[in-house]
Formats: structure tokens, C-alpha cells, sequence
């Protein structure tokens, strides 16, 4: 399949061009003999520092495999993942503590935003702080200049069911930058919204990972925002490869 992209992202500064993540030959494999099952296939992908990938894909592709991999939540069967230059994982087996690994290096956003209900905008943005060691006011500081700088910091004080299905993702995508990953990883996140709500969450995105030096993977179906991203992928099968876009000519 041929992405048509109508006009490319400029070209991303030298300083930029160190790698937040990279896999190496990335394999799952459920099951064995008859009942075997190849989700992933030799799966390589690098995202720089600052760049914004979008991945495409078929359900049943492997996207969430993928994800979940990259994620430090299901390790693959073989294959290697570095992030920030760190060999983090060698298949199965891990070469440091994931779990800490994973809440200082990666942020999550999903489809649903999955905040907490009884806590308000900035509580659910300073918890992930907290978890991980911060104190209390430090947090509370953090939180607001994160939601200020995504546009929602007048809704800090608000519980999550005052805000609109817009808000609530920025809140998420706030939380997830709470502790300066290296990587953040969106599954879907546009799926609820509609045209124009979904293409300023995809251009917040393209935002965060230039502002943030983070890199940046979107799970999507949604075509129209395509042109957000510096580099589009494909998945099918369990494959995952390049999409170039067709010429214009």
C-alpha cells in the first residue's frame, strides 16, 4: 500500500538526530509446533530524538505486539531494544530493572485518556511524579507547567468528567511527560475524537517531540494527519517496513 502524503515535515536539525529508540530484529512468537503463532518478524525500527513516527496496519498486523514490546510490557521472543543508546532489553531477557526503566524512559497515551476520576487535571499529572520518587510540591509545580504549556493549565483545578474528550488527552498526554521519557508511545489516540480534534492531538504530538527531544510512535488508522509525521510505517503480518509516499508527478 502507497501512502499519498501531501507535504512532509522539514527535515529534523542535526542536534536532534541522536537515536531515543531502536529495535533489532524484533520476533514474537506464541505457541509451538502446530499451534504456533508468529505475531512480530524481525521487527527494526529507529526513531531519533525529537522525530514523530506514525505506524500503520491492519488489526491483527502486530501493532500492539509491537507496542507492548517497545513498552517493556510483553518482551519478544528474540531481537534487541535500545533505548537512549541503552540495551534495555536482549529478547526475553532484561538488562536492567523494567519496571523503573520504564517509568523514568517511557510515557503511555491510549485511545481513552485513563485518568483517575477523583483526582482533578494536576493531581492525575503529579501522581506519575510522585510514583516515581518527587516530592509532593515539586510535582505540583511540574504538573502545572506541563498543563500551561499544553494548553489546559486553567482546567488544573477541574475533575476529569468537566473536561471535553480534547482535554482529557492533553491531561494524558501531560502525564505522560511527567517524567522526561525518552520515548512516547500513543496507541490510537485520536479513535474517539473527531477530524479536527484528532489533528491537534497528532500535531501536540509533533510538538512534544520537538520541544521535548522525545521520540515519538502513533498507532493510527487515521489517514488525514499522515503529513504530521517524519516518517510513516507500515505493518502487516507481523512485518514492519517504510511506506514511501507516491509522487506527485
Amino acid at each position: 500500500m502507497n501512502i499519498n502524503i501531501s507535504e512532509r515535515t522539514q527535515a529534523l536539525e542535526p542536534s536532534l538526530a541522536k537515536l531515543a529508540i531502536e529495535t533489532r530484529e524484533l520476533r514474537k512468537v506464541y505457541g509451538e509446533g502446530n499451534t504456533e503463532v508468529v505475531a512480530m518478524k524481525d521487527a527494526s525500527v529507529s526513531v531519533r530524538q525529537g522525530e514523530v513516527v506514525a505506524l500503520l496496519g491492519p488489526s491483527g498486523s502486530g501493532k500492539s505486539t509491537f507496542l507492548t514490546a517497545i513498552g517493556l510490557i510483553n518482551p519478544p521472543s528474540s531481537g534487541q531494544i535500545w533505548i537512549g543508546g541503552e540495551l534495555v532489553l536482549d529478547g526475553p531477557d532484561a538488562q536492567t530493572d523494567v519496571r523503573a526503566f520504564r517509568r523514568k524512559h517511557i510515557g503511555f497515551v491510549f485511545q481513552k485518556s485513563n485518568l483517575i476520576d477523583f483526582l482533578n487535571a494536576r493531581e492525575n499529572v503529579q501522581i506519575a511524579m510522585e510514583l516515581n520518587g518527587l516530592s509532593h510540591r515539586a510535582a505540583g509545580k511540574r504538573a502545572q507547567e506541563l498543563l500551561d504549556s499544553l494548553g489546559v493549565g486553567d482546567r488544573a483545578n477541574h475533575e476529569v468528567s468537566m473536561l471535553s474528550g480534547g482535554q482529557q488527552q492533553r491531561v494524558a498526554v501531560a502525564r505522560a511527560l511527567a517524567n522526561h521519557p525518552s520515548v512516547l508511545l500513543a496507541d490510537e489516540p485520536t479513535a474517539a475524537l473527531d477530524s479536527h480534534r484528532g489533528r491537534q492531538v497528532m500535531e501536540l504530538f509533533r510538538d512534544v517531540a520537538r520541544q521535548h527531544g522525545a521520540g515519538v510512535i502513533v498507532v493510527t488508522h487515521d489517514h488525514r494527519t499522515l503529513d504530521v509525521f517524519d516518517t510513516i510505517y507500515e505493518m502487516e503480518d507481523g512485518v514492519i517496513r517504510v511506506s514511501e509516499p507516491q509522487s506527485n508527478h
